[in-house]
């Protein structure tokens, strides 16, 4: 499997390049401004949580780099494609190609299986997936003994392990993970974290997270903080030891 991966001592590289963003909208007779001014670089092959209160606007820039929502202004590159006035037919391309998500709901399909639904973003584009890919993508998340089973026979852990699964499927450039730790217990709130956290270091995949919860932000390797549609702070750090021997439990219990 072929995979980007960056040196500590290689310049940066940037797989999103979001600049001057702002997006506002109407609330009744009033105008809110979500994004106001925005712009910042996401690396490859880094994990990046955004996070800041209800209301910051954290969701928002989400939603609009990943081509899930528009901007009123500014401009946006993700893979070298600026999107930003991309046709939708051209950006759901780019979406389909370069993206992967995992939202809070699992968002699986209820009469599939698990591997059905890992694979189901190639079949979708016409594609035949790639069976060693899966076959590893399963062992390294643990669902390998669980991919002949609906989403009902699976517990929210695994069902969002398989999620994370049909992200990383197509080999994106890009995971977007949207309070993926929202709808489960703190055991499989740290496994899925730590499947995440995997995903950037041995695969060399580029996550952008948003989270409220401080906790799970502490997986990342870059903590962006919004409040009122701004940036108010950009922290480089490394994973804590907390983390990285918390995550190793985990593993070493699940497995």
């Amino acid at each position: 499997m072929a995979v980007h991966t960056v040196a500590p001592g290689d310049p940066p590289d940037d797989v999103i390049t979001a600049t001057a963003l702002v997006k506002t909208y109407r609330q009744g007779t009033a105008e809110v401004r979500a994004l106001d001014g925005v712009s910042v670089g996401v690396q490859r092959a880094r994990f990046t949580a955004v996070v800041g209160p209800s209301g910051s606007g954290k969701s928002t820039l989400m939603h609009c780099v990943a081509g899930l929502d528009t901007v009123t202004s500014g401009r946006i590159v993700l893979d070298g494609t600026e999107i930003t006035g991309l046709p939708d037919r051209q950006l759901t391309r780019v979406r389909r190609k370069r993206i992967g998500f995992v939202f809070q709901s699992f968002n699986l399909l209820p009469q599939l299986t698990a591997y059905e639904n890992i694979v189901l973003p190639v079949t979708l584009s016409g594609g035949r997936p790639d069976r060693a890919l899966v076959e590893h993508l399963c062992e390294v998340l643990g669902i390998a003994h669980r991919v002949a089973h609906r989403p009902s026979e699976l517990s929210g852990g695994q069902q969002q392990r398989v999620a994370v699964a049909r992200a990383l499927v197509a080999r994106p450039a890009v995971v977007f993970a949207d309070e993926p730790t929202g709808n489960l217990d703190s055991r499989a709130g740290a496994e899925v974290l730590t499947v995440l956290r995997q995903a950037v270091d041995d695969l060399g995949q580029t996550v952008v997270m948003v989270t409220h919860d401080p906790a799970a932000a502490r997986y990342a390797d870059r903590v962006l903080t919004l409040a009122d549609g701004r940036v108010r702070s950009d922290e480089h750090t490394a994973p804590s030891r907390r983390v990285a021997a918390l995550a190793t439990d985990v593993m070493g219990r699940r497995r």
